[in-house]
Order: C-alpha cells, then structure tokens, then sequence
C-alpha cells in the first residue's frame, strides 16, 4: 500500500485514473468453456463467488457467508492454476478431505469446465502446445518429461495458459487501442503502467472525462465474448487513494 502511495501524477494538479478488469480470468474461462452456469451468472451480473458458494454449499445466494464466499472465491481462482486438493488445503488451511471434496462438488457443478481443462491437457500432450484466444502459443515440453513432477508442472500449465494467456492477449490489444486514440485525439493524458489486468494513466483535470469514457469502451470492446467484459475506473491523487468514476 505504502509503495501505491508512492505513485503520483508528473504534473501538479493532474490525476491518476486506474482502469481494472472485472474477473477477467473467470470470464475468459467461461467463455472457453461454454459452462452455461458460469455464463448464465456473468451474463446476469451476478457476484461469481458468491454464486459458485450458492452452488457447491446448496444454499441461496443471500444466505452465504463472507467465510463461504472467501473459500469459493480460493476455488474458482485455484482452478485456472491448476491447483490440487493438496494445494487448496494449505490455501484454506482445512483437511485435505475436505478440499478434494470442494474440488469434487465444483466439477459437479461446472462440468464443463472439467472437460474443457481435460482437453487442454490431452491438446498439449497431441501437439506440443496450447494457444490463446488470438492464437498465441505456449508450448509445453513438461508434458513428456520422464520426471513426474515436472510433467505436474506442464498439466498446471496446460490449464492456465490459454486462460492467463488470452488476459495478457485482451489488455495489450486494449493498450494499443488506446495508445492509437489518445495521440489521434492529441490528449495529453499518458498511459504509466499496465500490471496484470489494471492500466494506470495521469491526466489532466479537463480531460478525466474523456480519458475514462475512452479507456472504460476501449477496454470493454477490445474482444468480444460470450460474456460481458466490465472495466472499473477509479481516479485519485495517487495509486493508492482512488475512488471509483460512476457512470461512464
């Protein structure tokens, strides 16, 4: 926090505006994965964790707990990585029985998904390679290695590549989109960072508007899936001190 802090804007009087994807991972897996229930909940809006607790503890969504939540919103994020029972337990710090039992009643839920990090793995191990959204590759030579581990590592891989891949794919397309509008524009709002799936910029107080009107549709339209993109833009006299920009 003390390090955001640190990050302010080049000129006195300017403003940071930090732009941020919405679960950006889950929305891609959802739409690789065709799972009808994860499309059906970021199609309406709805809190993912929250939804996926609703699922996996069979209770309605406004009986879920902040701790039932937290645990479901481990599991959905530990999936894209690969991550094991073993894993999960050490994350949630519960019995391994109990966290291969989470990761059971997920795939029960989300069958689709299961079949669609299957057949990432069984891709790999037939081509070499897994690809993103724009066709990128990541091969991954873990899959045939002689040492167990290593090829652990490659599966992990296998799963979270063309997942974690395609959000890199997403936010650099939107950066050079934005990139092209503000010098078209001649603004004098500048583009700092990118870090995973957050962009920060500094801008004039007369141009916030405009730069958060440009950045929220630049970012929300740079791909088109089966599920809406969301953008948050926050503004703030440095990267730690934001508030959100209602409305744009």
């Amino acid at each position: 926090r003390q390090i955001r802090k640190a990050f302010i804007p080049g000129h006195a009087g300017w403003r940071l505006l930090a732009a941020d994807y919405s679960q950006i991972e889950l929305r891609i897996l959802a739409h690789l994965s065709g799972d009808e229930q994860l499309v059906e909940a970021f199609a309406n809006g709805r809190d993912i964790h929250r939804s996926t607790a609703s699922l996996i503890y069979g209770v309605p969504e406004d009986a879920v707990t902040p701790e039932m939540r937290s645990a479901m919103k481990a599991i959905n994020f530990g999936i894209i990585y690969g991550m094991s029972a073993h894993g999960l337990a050490q994350e949630l710090q519960i019995p391994y029985e109990e966290a291969a039992a989470f990761i059971g009643a997920y795939f029960e839920r989300y069958p689709t998904v299961r079949a669609f990090l299957d057949q990432q793995i069984e891709h790999a191990r037939g081509q070499g390679y897994v690809q993103t959204l724009l066709g990128r590759r990541r091969y991954i030579p873990e899959l045939t290695s002689p040492d167990p581990a290593l090829r652990q590592v490659g599966q992990r891989l296998a799963v979270n590549a063309p997942i974690q891949g395609s959000a890199a794919d997403l936010i650099k397309r939107a950066m050079v989109q934005i990139d092209a509008e503000l010098t078209h524009r001649r603004m004098a709002s500048r583009m700092l960072l990118q870090v995973h799936d957050e962009l920060l910029f500094e801008t004039p107080p007369e141009e916030l508007q405009a730069l958060s009107t440009l950045v929220k549709q630049r970012m929300e339209g740079a791909m088109t899936l089966t599920v809406p993109l969301t953008v948050t833009i926050k503004t703030g006299p440095n990267w730690l001190e934001l508030t959100e920009v209602k409305g744009r």
